[in-house]
């Protein structure tokens, strides 16, 4: 039954990992190619030689990652490598087989091809990333400069497509390099929302004296609270912090109740892309009766 069910995961994911190839080899032949614009990796090498010489895309980019593929095999090991090797494969097939979407582009824009293909392009990644997959290419490199030298993986992969953009900009000229960068941007914007989920919350931290009646308040309209132990620097005076995760339709609700229980209250609200457990449900009572308790008994559970 183990068996089974982890042989249904891994067939999930490279059902989604097919998925997203597809959408971004679609995004490449629908509206960066008829556009004479760029992507980053090694696609973006093979783009450059399509646009030179009419060499197929896919092809060169699968030859362009054997290398990287026998490099990542001895330094990266064979479970991530057999990852990639599948990513790489069904991307560099995807990108030939759509080739025949170049003659359909619906948009003869460049900024719009630049827009929305970085977009669709960054659904695409964003989908083969979130399953834990890769289409190889800088990737590749940047894992294994990583390994052994301690770099940000993204910066090496940055530096490599900022040389791309330069080789572009001296063969084609700077306008296709400069709407290369803005794909380039939503490519990254999006995939970034696709990895970590459009369903965004935001932690709250709040310092008050009164932190057992902010957390009170807070719980009444449906949401859990945690204390934290928390100590003024200066004062060396002890108190509870209130820790709180919400909806992003729940901050505001949270931020009226904390000043109307201490209009003093000192507030931190961060985003947090993605929260897993428990309790996390929609308000049963609505927020402007604790508001209003609060309002008319100011003085009601001091702490």
């Amino acid at each position: 039954m183990i068996q089974l069910r982890m042989l249904e995961h891994r067939l999930l994911r490279y059902l989604g990992i097919a998925a997203g190839c597809f959408i971004a080899s679609c995004s490449i032949n629908l509206f960066l190619v008829p556009a004479h614009l760029l992507t980053g990796g090694a696609t973006g090498i093979a783009i450059i030689f399509y646009y030179l010489a009419g060499l197929p895309i896919g092809l060169q980019t699968f030859l362009y990652n054997v290398p990287l593929l026998a490099a990542a095999w001895k330094t990266l090991g064979r479970g991530y490598t057999i990852d990639v090797i599948v990513g790489t494969a069904i991307f560099s097939f995807c990108l030939d087989i759509t080739r025949v979407l170049n003659a359909y582009s619906p948009i003869q824009d460049v900024m719009l091809a630049a827009i929305f293909g970085g977009v669709f392009n960054g659904i695409g990644y964003g989908l083969v990333f979130r399953m834990n997959g890769s289409t190889g290419g800088f990737d590749i490199v940047g894992a294994i400069i990583k390994k052994f030298y301690s770099f940000n993986m993204g910066g090496v992969i940055f530096s490599f497509n900022c040389l791309i953009m330069i080789a572009a900009a001296f063969l084609f000229g700077v306008a296709p390099a400069m709407f290369t960068l803005i794909c380039m941007f939503m490519n990254a914007m999006v995939t970034d929302k696709v990895i970590a989920g459009f369903n965004s919350r935001k932690a709250v931290l709040i310092v008050s004296d009164r932190a057992e009646a902010i957390a009170e308040g807070i719980m009444e309209v449906g949401r859990g609270v945690t204390f934290l132990h928390g100590q003024g620097a200066f004062t060396r005076r002890e108190r509870n912090v209130v820790f709180v995760v919400v909806t992003l339709t729940q901050v505001a609700k949270v931020k009226m109740i904390a000043n109307a229980v201490d209009k003093n209250a000192f507030m931190i609200i961060m985003s947090a892309n993605e929260v897993m457990g428990r309790g996390f449900s929609s308000p049963g009572v609505r927020v402007g009766n604790v508001i209003r308790r609060y309002e008319e008994h100011p003085d009601e559970q001091k702490t």
